[in-house]
Formats: structure tokens, sequence, C-alpha cells
């Protein structure tokens, strides 16, 4: 049904991004791609779905896939009809309903006198059914742009479906939708995510990599304990590779050892026999080579295990080398941070219906849950103080809070990643010890003078949390506001260990449930109640 064969994709600057590509997708499989942050795993789907063309190779499908893609900013010129390739037949359909019955008007509809009420019907599964289809995409939130997108499976009912990170922006009533679209479909799915539910719902994972895929049969549990056992078993090859190097030295250093008082002893005694000295240096020399002889096989096989020694270190995971190591809070847990009576906020009008309270104290993991639209934001922002409540109080502690957003905006794309980590060096570090965090957080020195505005998601949270060792003090509280949006399964993992190492106050907006279960975000605050 969608075949790839000898496929490679490279830049324009004719960096290569993968090669080798060889995938076969049958009827009515459900496949997740899996692959590090520029692993190529979008630029894949791009492949498959005809928007770009491989460098090399062949694609074929049984038929024209039906691609969501992650961003959206090339259609906000668009109508959603427009998005939705449907304009055409929708004027048409329009047209002949007043009369103009036209060879032209009859060819663009087709049998599709459906399409009208088909649309409706999709855009109101997705409860988008208050959108007009004339309406222009620059208009909607990203969430409502994901889930246009993801209407359109139902309107076009294609047979292969490509889906790139659709839990984006999708809000805890979206994303059940979308879980049960998968769970029900007869269609050939082909998705990348990061959402952990998501990917368990599928059957067969393929890793990316520059060597090409790999292929395991099951879910994305089954794949991170096949994972687990690789790195099991790397880690025992590594062990036994290591020990064998330090035997293969010592061996090494005692035939070196005994050798060379052979050596003196067969000088001494050929002194001692008064020999001549032509046949002196004969001997001499023979006995160089022979202990020269004898160090080559040695160092031979060393380099040998040496290079495979590399070869192993280099296949290890990078995350376990990436520790925060951060000061304490100076708050003490328990001490009350903010304290919320009867608040509300608006701008006009109220933002709830109902008055909130609560209260956060120092140490508290706690989640603020809500819908699209329920005022999370709003809420992030009275806490911090950037904005006054309309009624009730808010009172708060002198505390000092970061606030990371999904697009890792406390990063000043105007500046290198060495400048960042210099702005944020409150501690007088020394360059050495900025560069030795620097590369400890994955970025050697071809990173420091790239720009910021060139990082990826995952590199940005990377470089953030690199700023957080090197400001050396832990911020009181660390606000997350949908913090794996843009992030791959490794990068999660990286920023779970990371926020489990903090001892402050956290507060996480997300609609990702493995990520609110990995980090142990137990307290509620329930926006929902309120609307």
């Amino acid at each position: 049904m969608l075949f790839l064969q000898d496929v490679a994709y490279a830049h324009p600057n004719r960096d290569l991004l993968f090669s080798d590509i060889n995938l076969s997708v049958n009827r009515q499989d459900k496949i997740a791609l899996v692959g590090h942050n520029g692993a190529g795993k979008s630029t894949l789907l791009k492949i498959l779905a005809g928007w770009l063309k491989p460098t090399n190779g062949r694609v074929n499908a049984g038929s024209e896939p039906y691609y969501v893609p992650q961003l959206f900013g090339q259609f906000n010129d668009f109508t959603i009809a427009q998005a939705l390739r449907v304009s055409d037949k929708l004027t048409a359909l329009k047209a002949i309903l007043e009369g103009e019955l036209t060879d032209s008007n009859l060819t663009l509809l087709g049998d599709d006198w459906a399409i009208q009420e088909r649309c409706e019907q999709a855009l109101a599964h997705w409860k988008l059914d208050a959108l007009d289809l004339s309406q222009r995409m620059e208009t909607l939130s990203g969430g409502q742009k994901t889930r246009v997108f993801l209407s359109g499976i139902m309107i076009h009912n294609p047979e292969i479906i490509l889906l790139d990170e659709p839990g984006n922006h999708l809000d805890r009533q979206g994303r059940n939708t979308l879980y049960e679209y998968i769970t029900s479909t007869t269609g050939t799915l082909l998705v990348v995510s990061h959402d952990r539910i998501l990917l368990n719902l599928l059957n067969t994972v393929f890793e990316l990599d520059k060597r090409g895929i790999s292929v395991y049969g099951g879910n994305y549990d089954f794949y991170a304990a096949q994972k687990a056992i690789e790195s099991d078993a790397l880690n025992q090859e590594l062990k036994s590779t290591e020990k064998a190097l330090r035997k293969a030295r010592e061996t090494e250093r005692e035939t070196m050892q005994r050798q060379q008082k052979l050596d003196a002893r067969g000088k001494k005694k050929q002194e001692k026999a008064g020999l001549p000295t032509i046949v002196m240096n004969t001997l001499k020399n023979n006995a160089e080579k022979s202990t020269s002889r004898i160090k080559g096989v040695h160092t031979e096989k060393t380099e040998s295990i040496a290079k495979d020694l590399g070869q192993l270190r280099s296949q290890l995971p990078d995350t376990g080398k990436m520790k925060l190591d951060l000061d304490n809070s100076a708050l003490h847990k328990g001490k009350i941070l903010v304290t919320a009576e009867n608040l509300n906020a608006g701008f006009g009008h109220l933002l709830w219906k109902k008055r909130l309270d609560f209260q956060i104290l120092g140490g508290d993991r706690m989640m603020i849950k809500g819908l699209n639209g329920t005022g999370k934001t709003t809420l992030i922002k009275l806490i911090l103080g950037h904005i006054q409540p309309v009624s009730g109080t808010l009172e708060r502690a002198d505390f000092r809070a970061i606030y990371i957003d999904q697009d890792y905006s406390f990063i000043d794309n105007h500046l290198s990643v060495y400048e960042q980590t210099q702005r944020c060096n409150t501690g007088a570090l020394q360059e050495h010890e900025i560069r030795t965090r620097l590369n400890r957080f994955l970025f050697n020195k071809e990173y420091w003078d790239k720009p910021c505005s060139a990082l990826s998601g995952g590199e940005k949270m990377r470089l953030m949390l690199c700023t957080l060792t090197i400001g050396n003090q832990a911020p009181d509280m660390i606000i997350l506001d949908e913090p794996t949006n843009n992030l791959d399964m490794q990068n999660i993992e990286i920023l779970i260990g990371a926020v489990n190492e903090y001892q402050g106050t956290l507060l996480v907006v997300s609609h990702d449930t493995y990520f609110l279960e990995q980090v142990r975000a137990g307290k509620v605050i329930d926006l929902d109640e309120l609307v």
C-alpha cells in the first residue's frame, strides 16, 4: 500500500539527513514513527505526502495520502474550505443550486452532492460547528487549526493517513476524540507523536535514524521495553569491552617488562662472553626488532579493542549526562506562596462564572487543569503578578519564579548559545566552566556561536536547563506551560528527569497525561468547574 525503496534526503546545503530508507506499510497498519529531534520524521512524512521530493530512491503509494502537518503557517491566507481542499466543490455546488448547470460546475462537483453536509458534520464532530468554511485560517487558534485538518479525514475518507504531532495544541477533550478515532479507524495510519497514550494505540513502531528504519512489532511500551533490553545488553558489552581493554593493556605492560628483563640478561651474557662488537651489534638489532614486533602485536590488539569501545560509547543515550545539580530553593517547604480568595479576572467581563479559591505552598507539585479557553494562561499571569484580578484577592509572598512556555521564549533568539549562557551567569563562572556545562548538555563547540533562533524545541529546552545550572540558585517556583509540545520522546524524558530533581514549587499546564504522572503533579486547580 505504501512503499519506500532506498530513499535518501539531503538538505539544500547537501547535509545528509537520512539514507537507505526502506519500508513497507500494509493496509490497516497503525504505525508510530519515532526518532530523536532532527532525525527527519517530519521530512519523511512530507516525502510520503508528496510535499517533498527525495534526493534518491522511490516512493509508491496505493492511493493519495491525507496529511495533517505539524505547522500550519503556510495556510494562514487560506479559507478553511481552501485548506481542506473542498473550496472548488463547494463553489460549484452553490452555483448549481442557483441554477448554473454548466459542464464545468458539474465536472468540479462530480457526484459529491453531500459535500456541504459532510463538511458541517466533520467540523461539528471536532467541536468546530461555530466556524464558517469561508473563515480565514489565520483567525484560528493552534488547536482549532489542528481540528480543522483532522476534520478533513472525515470529509475525504482517505485510505492512508499521515499525522505529524496531531495532539499538539489539543486540549483533553480534543485528545480523547483523537484517541477514539485512532482506535476505531480501519484506515492505514503513520503517526509522528510524543504523546505516549496515543503511541500505545498503534501496533507497530518504526524507529528512524541516519542508518535507516528499524521495525518493532508492538506499541510504544513494547518498543520502550525492547530498547531497555538493548540498552542493558549495550551496557554489559561496554563493561566487558572495558575489562578486555584493561586486561590487554596489563598484558602488554607485563610482556614488555618481561622482554626488557630478557634483553638485559642477554646483553650481560654477551658482554661476559667477550663477543666481537659487530656480533654484539647484530644481536642487539635482532633483540630490538623482536621487542618491536611484540610491542606492535599488543598495540594493534589494544587499539582494536579501544576502537570497539569508542563505537559502543557512541551508542550510549545522552539522557544520563545531564544533571541539574541546583542549589535548593531558599524557601522552606510548606511556606504559603500564593493565596487566592473569590478570585476572578476578565477584560470587560468576568472570565469565570464561579469565583476561584486556592493556595500554593512551597514544595507543592500542582497542575492547572482546563480545556482550551478556560483561562489557564490568564491564571498564570495573575500568579506571576503580571495582571491584577478584577475581583477577589490574590496575595503573593516574595518568591522568585521562572516561567517556561512551549516555545521556550525564556531563550533570547537574538543571542548566540554562548551569549545566552553568559546572560544567566550570575555566579561569575569562568569561561571554561561555562563551556564544560554546555558540553554536558550536548552543546559542543560547534554550537557555541550558533544563534538561538536556529535551535530546535528540544535544543532550546536543553539550553534552558543548562542556563539554570549556570545561574546556580534554583528558582523558588518553576511554571511549565505545555512544555512537551515541541519535544521528542527522548527530550521529554530529559525534561522529566530534570523536573524530578528540582526540589522547589512546580506549577504545570499540560494536556500530556504521561508527563503529568511522571512529574507527580498531584494537586489540581480545576478551571473546568468554573466556566
